[in-house]
Order: C-alpha cells, then sequence, then structure tokens
C-alpha cells in the first residue's frame, strides 16, 4: 500500500507554521489551536511529515524576518507556511514596508529549500477601504509573484460569525479551530501528499 511505504519513508519532512496570535492558540490551549489539529490531520493520512508550531503572540512581518533565518537552520523544514500580518494592518504600519519583509522571508525560505505556503489576512473595516485593499492585495501579488499556493483568507467562515470568535473580536476561539484547520488542509494535504511520493520515489 501506497500510504504504508510513505509512512515509512525517511528522512521525515518537517513543516513550520510561522505565524502570529492567530497561529499561536491565542486564548486557549495549544493542543486546541488549528496548528495542533492541522498536525492531527496529517498524521491521519499517515503522511511522515512533522508539524513546527514557531508562531508567537503579537508578532509582525519585521519580527518574523528576524527569526527566519534561525528557524531555517535549525529546522530545515520543507514546507514554511507563513501567517503574518495581521499585525502589521492592526497596528497601521506601512503595507510597503509588509510587503518587502514577506518578499524576504519567502526568499530566505526558498533559497534554504523550503516550499512556501501563504494565508492570507484581512483586518477590520475601520481601517479605511484604501488602507485595508492595499494591506489585503499584498498576499495575491506575492503568490503570483512567486507562484506560491495560498489561501485567500485564513478566517473565511469565521471571522463575521461572532459565535466563533472571542470577546475581542479578534481572535476565534476555540469552536473556530477545526474550521480553520480545515481549510488550511483543504489545500495543503494535496501538495504534502505529491511531495511525500516524490521523497518516498527518490528514496527507494
Amino acid at each position: 500500500m501506497l500510504v504504508s511505504s510513505l509512512a515509512m519513508a525517511q528522512p521525515v519532512s518537517s513543516i513550520v507554521i510561522l505565524g502570529d496570535s492567530i497561529s499561536a492558540a491565542y486564548g486557549m490551549e495549544t493542543r486546541q489551536g488549528w496548528v495542533s489539529l492541522l498536525a492531527d490531520l496529517i498524521k491521519q493520512q499517515q503522511l511522515p511529515i512533522s508539524v513546527s508550531n514557531e508562531s508567537i503572540s503579537g508578532e509582525t512581518s519585521s519580527g518574523g524576518l528576524q527569526r527566519i533565518d534561525t528557524i531555517l537552520r535549525s529546522q530545515k523544514p520543507a514546507w514554511v507556511v507563513l501567517e503574518l500580518g495581521a499585525n502589521d494592518g492592526l497596528q497601521g504600519l506601512s503595507p510597503a514596508l509588509l510587503k518587502n519583509n514577506l518578499t524576504q522571508i519567502i526568499q530566505r525560505s526558498q533559497q534554504a529549500g523550503a516550499k512556501v505556503m501563504l494565508l492570507g489576512m484581512k483586518i477590520p473595516p475601520n481601517y479605511g477601504q484604501r488602507y485595508i485593499d492595499t494591506f489585503y492585495n499584498i498576499y495575491p501579488e506575492l503568490a503570483n509573484t512567486f507562484a506560491l499556493p495560498w489561501v485567500p483568507f485564513l478566517l473565511a467562515d469565521v471571522a463575521l460569525n461572532k459565535n466563533l470568535m472571542q470577546a475581542d473580536g479578534l481572535h476565534p476561539n476555540a469552536q473556530a479551530q477545526p474550521i480553520i484547520a480545515k481549510q488550511v488542509a483543504s489545500y495543503l494535504l494535496p501538495l504534502l501528499s505529491a511531495h511525500s511520493v516524490k521523497t518516498a520515489n527518490q528514496n527507494n
């Protein structure tokens, strides 16, 4: 069976999730967060891939850029799933700075041999339509420039549902985490399966 042969494939690949509080399970136990649930979904598929969550609450794209080289050296990931930008937007930081930081993170990850998936984010409507549009358009622009797989909006089907958000209106609650995990998995799992098949064939 292909699945069992993949499960035995060596070496084990790894995924790094580089994000902020949305990915750091803010306001709940780590095991309840979408990253942990995504790891469970990957395990259920018997893919030889581990997940390392390098997300920090309050992280900006500048903080992610400062950390990426160390993470790449220590983890040597096959994939970097990039979920940054929300705090840049909430702080009203320059979209140009955000784009530059994400560009450098993507380039450094690719230079280290990692594939990159980009998770799109949106900010609340009170920031003004021009800023909101400029901010959001960074994600499809980068996805197009670097030919990246990307999730258009990580909190789709969550952000506008008060029952799925914490009291601050910014962070999804525990009930939302399986929805987020399944959304990311719908984009990522087919790519991981293809990557694992290729790796297994190379090792045989």
